[in-house]
């Protein structure tokens, strides 16, 4: 799936959530001896920031297939290789990184066991593969209360649960697929505080994801219903808002 919005957009819908579960997750993949590392669908740059933040821009390479976000990391971090790709056909070589991870990008991918594989193929034996995708069949993501919500106020609300890799064992058996054995699996969490209502819901609005493709086809008067009731689900503001994705990482071997 390519996200057709500015990379301002998807930092304001997702970004205050991926940028902190990006350090969590790097610090799960256990990859401190990586001399070199993929980031898979990279979006604007959560992950890479994270990474270059650890090894260095000279030590990290990115690609996503929305155009929009690889310019965004390209004048973020304009030191490092970024580029247009999807993760089924990586134009990179094989055994090429140390590490080859993908945050949030599983579930968006056409074909998650050939994405996989693919990421695989171009890391070395030794090596690690990570991936991590916010839980949405046990309601710990942070879109699970929108949908929630959605579902309350019409029941044809399609959700994001039949995703691959949003259920617990989702990606053990995806990176099994993909010929990766001996996989380690956790739930990472990360908390956001949200000092209003407004703060919460209007990035709702902007047109990011499947959410926002939802919100684009409501009218106005089903558009405020749903605003209304989420904001009966939530806490009073300030409120803090928990987040958890489940991740998997395998290391390579013979």
């Amino acid at each position: 799936m390519e996200f057709a919005v500015g990379a301002d957009a998807y930092d304001r819908f997702m970004g205050r959530y991926s940028s902190p579960l990006a350090a969590v997750f790097a610090d799960f993949a256990d990859i401190a001896s990586a001399h070199r590392a993929l980031d898979v669908g990279c979006g604007p740059g959560a992950l890479t920031t994270e990474l270059v933040d650890r090894f260095g821009p000279q030590a990290v390479v990115a690609v996503d297939p929305s155009d929009s976000f690889v310019r965004a990391v390209h004048e973020r971090h304009p030191e490092i290789g970024v580029g247009r790709a999807h993760a089924e056909r990586l134009p990179i070589a094989s055994d090429a990184v140390d590490a080859a991870l993908a945050q949030l990008v599983v579930h968006f991918m056409s074909d998650p066991v050939l994405g996989l594989r693919e990421m695989s193929r171009v890391t070395r034996q030794g090596g690690v593969v990570a991936a991590c995708v916010w839980d949405f069949a046990e309601g710990g993501g942070p879109l699970s209360l929108f949908w929630e919500a959605a579902r309350d106020v019409d029941p044809r609300a399609p959700g994001e649960v039949s995703r691959p890799g949003t259920r617990r064992g989702d990606l053990v058996q995806l990176l099994g697929a993909a010929g990766m054995g001996d996989v380690e699996e956790t739930a990472l969490s990360v908390e956001v505080t949200h000092d209003s209502f407004v703060d919460w819901w209007d990035p709702f609005t902007l047109g990011v994801g499947p959410v926002g493709v939802y919100v684009s086809g409501l009218d106005s008067m089903r558009r405020e219903q749903l605003r209304e009731h989420c904001q009966t689900l939530l806490p009073s503001p300030p409120f803090t808002a928990t987040a958890v994705a489940w991740a998997a990482r395998a290391v390579l071997s013979d």
